[in-house]
This record gives structure tokens, C-alpha cells and sequence, in this order.
């Protein structure tokens, strides 16, 4: 079963040095806000996506101290799989002046100047010492992880649910991520092309290839998609079973811009329907209409779409049932448990389904789970987990901390 043993910071945000071993079962990291305690999840997020969650531009990963100084970010690692043990590492360069060349690392740096800084930063991923490729990162430690944005899994715009589809089925399956990323290239070229056709640059039968291209790679992609959502469909309805109101009857919907059914072959000739339909379409916006890039799903409550219907705490109930699903699928598909993420999970639920979530967090080998009153979990777990308390970057054990404030 999969476990992030040990974590190292290096001029990350707010920790200027951390060197931190975290035990297998509950570890429950305490503070004020504002603190770190959703920066350590952050951490340990990147060592398996190789991107952060909440960061628009991976330069805001680099403390100001050091992105003004050009010296190095660090994230750091150590994990125990079931194929096992591994050293991750993602490291964050800054460079001064404009955003440097893609090299064998990746540039993240995005535009320079913008609030005020004049560094872009060159992002590098190892494994084992290793060079990887951010997609090579993805899958070699499993994480699941649910945070206060999750909500947008339920109200938000359809690129939320494309992403967290995506990110789960690229953990699972390394020829997906691959076939992600050809088929998002074929979509910017594509449509590059179809702005030259529209300005008379270009004829439309140069698109063949492209169309040809965008078809082989988007209908394996929705035809995995379809796959992977009744599955998770399934395991969805059992976590929503403890965790929601008895009897009520959880699903999920695919919605993707091309009909299909199991049937690959089936799904490529529904694709290429499509794309004779919006031919006329794609002329005028020059921009391609038609494939996984469009696709979505819907969450439905006793048949309800609970986009519209679903209340606040609803909503964060229906997150943690899509999170609690995506763990179960990564553990099914990789056999090996992924490690779970929770970022403030208990704030908006009543006492009882509160309950109901800790009760569930002690059936995993490694949870991660932050809050503000630590209180609250030590009446349920008890001596049942590991309580670190985490202020003005440091970590220590909680009774630890209480002793020195004293």
C-alpha cells in the first residue's frame, strides 16, 4: 500500500528548510490559517501530479525570498509503493528576463512581471535521480486529493470535471496521459488551421490529416472515459450510501460531445458524424466543436442533477463521494491504495456526517487531513492517529508544540 514516508522543503511558500517523516494511518496537521497546513498538502500533491493545486502559475510555489535571490525551490520525497520504495522530486529554478526555452525540464514561468516580479521559474522531475517528464511523475505514487474548490466539481463549468476525470484516469493508465497530451496538440493545430481557412490561407482539405488525427486519438479517449465513469458510477453509489442521506440513489452521467458505446469502432464513426455535422460551425469560429475537450458529466441525487438541486453541504458531501470514488478506482486499477489528501474536509458537515467521514478515513493506510480545531478528530479518533501542529513554517508534534508554547 502506497505511503509518503518522508517530505522535504526547500524554499517552498512559506517553509524555508522542512525535513518532515510521516508515519502510515491518520496524521492530522493542526494550525491557525494561513499557517502551512494546506501548503504540506500542496507538497505532497505535486510529488504525484508534478503540479499544484491552487497555483495559476507555479512561480507563486517559490518563496519571494528565494525567487528574488534565484535560489532553488525544492519538493522532495520519499514514498513506499507497492512496487516499492521511491525517491520523487520536483525542483522549481528561477530564471531572470524573459521565459526560458523548454529544455529537460519544464518551463512553468508563464509571463514575467506580473505582480511585480521579473523571473519566470524552469520546473525539473526526478525519479529515483532519474529525469522525468511531469507526465512521467504522474502514476508512480497514487494521491487523492479533495479540497474547499472541489465544490466546482458540482456547480462549476465542465472543464473541473474534465480535469479531475483526466487526472484520475492518467494515474491509472500512462497510455492515456500520453494520448491526453497528442490529442490536446491536434486540437491547437487543428484549430490553427481552421483560422487560416477562414482567412482564405489554407484549404479545407489540408484538415484530412488532422481530422484523421483528432478522431484516432479523441475517440479512444471517450471511449476509456465511458469505461472508467461506470465504474466509478458504481463506486460512487456505495461511498454516497454511507455518507449521504439513507436510500438516496447516487449516479453518474457521461456526457460526452460524440455518441458511443462500449464500442470503440462505434465511437470512432459516431466522431466522424460529428465532425461532418459541424463542419459549417467550426468554419465560423475556427475553433474545434467536437471532441473529449467538450465533453462532461453529471452528478444526479434520486435522478436530480445535483448541479442545480444540491445545497452547500450537499455539494461538499457530493466531492468527497467523487474523491472517496477515485480512490477506490486507483486502488482497483493500480492495486495499490492511493494516498488520500483532505484539505479541510470536515467544515460545512453536520456532526453526523462527520462521523460517518472519520469513520471511513481509518479504513486507508495513509490519510492527510488538516483542520483548524484538531479537537474535534482527537474525540473520535483518539490515540487513533498521528496530531502535528503546524505555525510559522514548522512542524511538530502537537503535544510537542503545546509543551513549547507553554
Amino acid at each position: 500500500m502506497a505511503s509518503l514516508t518522508q517530505i522535504t522543503l526547500t524554499n517552498f511558500r512559506g517553509f524555508s528548510q522542512l525535513d518532515l517523516d510521516l508515519p502510515s494511518g491518520i496524521v492530522v496537521l493542526s494550525g491557525g490559517n494561513a499557517q502551512g497546513k494546506t501548503t504540506l498538502l500542496e507538497a505532497a500533491y505535486i510529488l504525484a501530479i508534478a503540479r499544484s493545486f491552487r497555483a495559476e502559475n507555479e512561480r507563486e510555489v517559490v518563496s519571494f525570498q528565494a525567487g528574488t535571490a534565484g535560489e532553488q525551490t525544492l519538493v522532495l520525497g520519499i514514498a513506499e509503493t507497492r512496487t516499492g520504495r521511491i525517491s520523487l522530486a520536483v525542483g522549481y529554478q528561477p530564471v531572470s528576463g524573459p521565459r526560458p526555452a523548454m529544455g529537460d525540464g519544464e518551463d512553468s514561468g508563464g509571463s514575467p512581471g506580473r505582480a511585480g516580479l521579473n523571473y519566470s521559474v524552469r520546473k525539473q522531475v526526478r525519479a529515483d535521480r532519474q529525469r522525468k517528464t511531469a507526465a512521467g511523475l504522474v502514476g508512480l505514487m497514487g494521491a487523492t486529493l479533495f479540497h474547499a474548490g472541489d465544490v466546482d466539481l458540482i456547480y462549476g463549468p465542465p472543464s473541473e470535471r474534465r480535469r479531475y476525470l483526466d487526472i484520475l484516469i492518467s494515474q491509472a493508465d500512462p497510455i492515456y496521459i500520453r494520448s491526453l497530451q497528442r490529442c490536446q496538440q491536434v486540437v491547437r493545430r487543428r484549430n490553427r488551421l481552421l483560422r487560416m481557412v477562414r482567412e482564405g490561407r489554407a484549404g479545407f482539405d489540408e484538415m484530412e490529416f488532422w481530422d484523421r488525427e483528432l478522431v484516432r486519438e479523441g475517440a479512444w479517449i471517450i471511449w476509456r472515459r465511458r469505461r472508467v465513469m461506470q465504474r466509478l458510477s458504481g463506486l460512487g453509489g456505495e461511498h454516497h450510501a454511507q455518507l449521504g442521506e439513507r436510500g438516496d440513489e447516487f449516479r453518474l452521467e457521461y456526457h460526452p460531445s460524440v455518441p458511443g458505446s462500449d464500442d470503440l469502432a462505434a465511437t470512432e464513426t459516431g466522431f466522424w458524424q460529428k465532425l461532418a455535422e459541424a463542419h459549417q460551425r467550426e468554419l465560423a469560429t475556427a475553433t474545434t466543436v467536437v471532441g473529449p475537450h467538450r465533453d462532461d458529466f453529471r452528478l444526479l441525487v434520486n435522478g436530480l442533477d445535483m448541479g442545480t438541486f444540491a445545497s452547500r453541504g450537499e455539494a461538499r458531501t457530493l466531492a468527497l463521494t467523487l474523491r472517496l470514488a477515485e480512490a477506490s478506482y486507483l486502488w482497483e486499477a493500480r492495486d495499490d491504495e492511493p494516498v488520500l489528501l483532505l484539505d479541510d474536509v470536515l467544515s460545512e458537515m453536520d456532526g453526523q456526517r462527520r462521523r460517518r467521514v472519520l469513520d471511513k478515513l481509518t479504513r486507508y493506510q495513509q490519510v492527510l487531513i488538516t483542520t483548524t480545531d484538531p479537537h474535534i478528530l482527537r474525540e473520535h479518533l483518539g490515540t487513533g492517529a498521528t496530531y502535528l501542529a503546524v505555525a510559522n513554517g514548522k512542524v511538530a508534534l502537537e503535544d510537542q508544540a503545546s509543551t513549547d508554547q507553554a
